[in-house]
């Protein structure tokens, strides 16, 4: 197992020890018998494109890999709809109101070491709102596939490049 980084049970407060259950080995509490499975977390992302450009964010100086660019993105909470999420997000770091079309792809994130995510990146179309950066974001705008910024996540590299790849089909 990989360095443990939970030592207390979220239920009961008691210690959580490296146990086998099943084919893997998990955190189980010594108290209360609970098992915490390390599950990772959604992330969600919308792909909006015009005139052959793609809207892209630059991550804040208060955000985590301040100064590089992303595709719009956001973590979607415990009882939120993914749709809903990505619509929430979108609204809260660029100001557009979208409409979330087909999922595009899903690609594990294993870029930070703490956390690992799954991300879902979703086509979107503009229905509203104003351009403007906020949240995790000090500027948004369009680029051209062949001229993108630095990116944050190697993720986002892997989706601009199978965007670009579509486009040199057509």
């Amino acid at each position: 197992m990989k360095k443990q980084r939970f030592n207390f049970c979220p239920k009961c407060g008691g210690q959580l020890n490296v146990r086998q259950v099943g084919e893997r080995e998990r955190l189980v509490c010594n108290k209360c018998a609970y098992t915490l499975y390390e599950n990772p977390i959604v992330g969600v992302a919308a792909i909006v494109r015009q005139n052959g450009t793609v809207l892209l964010g630059r991550r804040a100086p208060n955000a985590s890999y301040s100064g590089l660019w992303c595709i719009p993105c956001g973590y979607v909470e415990y009882d939120e709809d993914i749709r809903d999420a990505v619509k929430r997000e979108f609204l809260e770091e660029t100001g557009l109101v979208i409409e979330p079309g087909q999922v595009y792809t899903v690609l594990s994130n294993f870029h930070n070491p703490s956390v690992h995510t799954v991300g879902v990146w979703f086509m979107a179309q503009v229905a509203g709102g104003t351009l403007c950066p906020g949240d995790d974001l000090d500027q948004v705008a369009y680029f051209s596939l062949d001229s993108v910024p630095d990116l944050a996540f190697p993720t986002d590299a892997q989706v601009i490049n199978m965007l670009k790849a579509e486009s040199d089909k057509e």
